[in-house]
């Protein structure tokens, strides 16, 4: 075990309360820097996701992200005052070739990154290349049998050589990591949906047997239309299973549900979008917009730029972003009826409209710092 272990892992709430100096800042009426950036390298993937957001994000145009575009969009975080990369957002970041430059670079400016990935093409000689470099990452793991798997993110159940191949991957990057003691957190995550609840336990186990330090499950989003057709009422029924999945955590896995999301599917409490500002999405397209639920391009309004064509600190210092932003922020605003559900900030938003109300402040970390401190 890491030492790094003994420090709390946070996965179904937000750390705001180690970035209490730029919620002072914010509530003064200064223009911020997000302390955290999701966002991907391209959006281009191998996998077919029955739960991707990603299909609801088109169509937008796509621009091709060079490495220096990469590069120079990290020297831009540095100056702003960006605190950490999760490269997540709407595309597998792992097949650009601007991954690995821009992960080296990023270690190398002290700007701390996590990644999201199918982890299909992240064989020994990629992930041995960024696994120091890296403060976590994050396998998608629909389901815990190989045909579960396949169905749920390939052609069909008898495609598990897509199983086959990520087991493989993420148990070399187990093994590297412990033998070359890097603190480098791992997990694996499955995003449930209903009807997928004989796959719960089959997960847990999974990740037990691999060795990662969390197995992850979590909610689906869905967008204000329902394009996904998600029942939310329908996780009531699994509760008591995702309960026994959590029972199967052992010193070495933990086993956790984002019960905050799944039970409050699309009833939450804040009607005004703040988190954004803490916590800004780009798309691999290179868009820029508050939220990648605002990626597709019949919500153009909210798009503010693409790096591609602008450096991003010329994007963030202009009008047109903090105009996006306040409007999100302003009575103008409905996230019910105006925004998908469970956005990537919802616990950013929730923590930070309680905060306004003075229903919940936020006060400053005391103690132990948590793992993953620079993200949110």
């Amino acid at each position: 075990m890491n030492n790094e272990q003994e420090r709390p892992l946070i996965l179904d709430s937000h750390k705001l309360s180690c970035h209490y100096d730029r919620v002072q800042q914010w509530e003064a009426g200064e223009r911020i820097a997000p302390v955290s950036v999701d966002m991907a390298l391209t959006r281009a993937c191998g996998a077919m996701c029955s739960f991707c957001y990603a299909m609801i994000q088109e169509s937008q145009s796509r621009s091709s992200i060079k490495v220096h575009h990469a590069l120079n969009l990290l020297d831009d975080f540095a100056d702003i005052g960006v605190r950490s990369v999760s490269l997540v957002s709407d595309g597998e970041s792992t097949l650009s070739p601007a991954y690995i430059p821009f992960i080296k670079h990023a270690a190398n400016i002290g700007i701390h990154v996590g990644n999201a990935t199918n982890g299909w093409e992240w064989g020994p000689e990629k992930s041995e290349e960024v696994l120091p470099h890296l403060q976590w990452v994050r396998f998608t793991v629909a389901a815990g049998t190989p045909e579960g798997y396949a169905k749920h993110m390939y052609k069909g159940p008898t495609h598990t050589e897509v199983f086959d191949k990520a087991m493989k991957n993420i148990r070399h990057a187990v093994d590297y990591k412990r033998k070359h003691n890097l603190s480098v957190t791992l997990g694996i995550q499955m995003v449930l949906m209903p009807g997928m609840e004989n796959e719960i336990i089959p997960f847990a186990k999974l990740g037990v047997d691999l060795g990662v330090d969390y197995a992850v499950i979590k909610h689906c989003s869905d967008d204000e239309d329902g394009s996904l057709g998600i029942d939310y009422s329908s996780y009531d029924a699994m509760y008591k299973t995702i309960e026994l999945a959590e029972a199967l955590s052992t010193k070495q896995t933990k086993v956790v549900a984002k019960w905050n999301k799944i039970k409050d599917g699309a009833n939450f409490s804040y009607k005004r979008v703040h988190g954004p500002k803490f916590l800004l999405q780009i798309s691999g397209s290179g868009l820029v917009a508050p939220a990648g639920l605002f990626f597709n391009s019949k919500y153009s309004k909210f798009h503010i730029g693409n790096y591609t064509e602008e450096r991003f600190k010329s994007i963030w210092n202009s009008d047109r972003y903090w105009q996006i932003q306040e409007y999100l922020a302003s009575k103008y605003f409905e996230a019910k009826s105006m925004m998908g559900t469970l956005p990537i900030t919802h616990y950013v938003n929730i923590a930070l409209d309680r905060h306004l109300k003075g229903e919940q402040p936020i006060r400053p970390w005391v103690g132990t710092r948590p793992l993953h401190d620079r993200f949110l």
